[in-house]
């Protein structure tokens, strides 16, 4: 097994927009897709798990246990608005092989519901970060650049780890237009403030309106799940060997 993918609902989209939104620096793609997901109401169709993601589960207070893996959700638009498929997870695949097989499982689902342009979200790290932190952008084409640059994103250069980076490339292979915007944070706990630089980015490209002001609920959230599976206390560790064990924190 590589992945294995569970479908639960095929809903009718109008030229939805795919958003991914798994773990890296600073969780920043992780908070603001949990928030999209509880604020518009996102309802999940579909699930992946994979033998890249990692070897354990995690035992809850009831008894029970909880895997790593990758939701889907959809959101059907009102007036104005734009269709979304919603990508959400606890974890990347561990390897490069993994990552890959992730990544088109995902968009074999989001080509079969008529999508045709991907959204990716990250943290940037930074050593000193402004109050208002910046927005880097690299996109599938030219055009798609634009409409990234036209949000007050910079142009990124360098390399983009991840699913984040990854997305982008194989959904050009595909005929997928998309952009990353990635986000300045110091990346080593969950960053609302980025988060939130992230979803107004976002939300002015989609013309969503999305009430902001429960981003720390998110926050909390999500690092009270990465803190279970302890994806935080590694970030912590990578800090310290300097080295790219887990090469997922885009």
């Amino acid at each position: 097994m590589v992945c294995t993918v569970q479908i639960y609902e095929k809903p009718k989209l109008d030229n939805p927009v795919l958003i991914e939104g798994l773990p890296g620096i600073g969780f920043v793609a992780n908070i603001a897709t949990l928030h999209l997901i509880h604020e518009l109401n996102a309802k999940l169709f579909a699930e992946i798990s994979s033998s890249s993601f990692q070897d354990l589960a995690v035992t809850t207070e009831k008894g029970g246990t909880r895997s790593p893996i990758n939701k889907l959700y959809y959101y059907k638009s009102r007036e104005g608005e734009r269709d979304l498929i919603i990508w959400y997870g606890n974890t990347q695949a561990l390897t490069t092989s993994g990552q890959y097989e992730l990544c088109g499982s995902v968009l074999d689902i989001a080509e079969k519901l008529d999508c045709r342009y991907i959204v990716t979200l990250g943290g940037f790290k930074k050593e000193q970060i402004t109050e208002k932190p910046k927005i880097y952008c690299a996109a599938s084409d030219p055009e798609t650049l634009k409409e990234a640059v036209d949000l007050g994103a910079k142009i990124m250069v360098g390399q983009i780890f991840g699913l984040a980076g990854i997305s982008i490339g194989i959904g050009k292979l595909r005929n997928l237009k998309g952009f990353s915007l990635l986000v300045e944070t110091s990346g080593t706990y969950p960053d609302v403030n980025a988060a939130h630089q992230a979803l107004l980015a976002l939300c002015r490209f989609l013309n969503l309106k999305v009430d902001l002001s429960r981003l720390d609920v998110a926050a909390e959230k999500t690092k009270k799940i990465l803190e279970s599976f302890g994806l935080i206390r590694r970030v912590k560790e990578e800090k310290k060997k300097e080295k790219s064990q887990f090469r997922w924190f885009v």
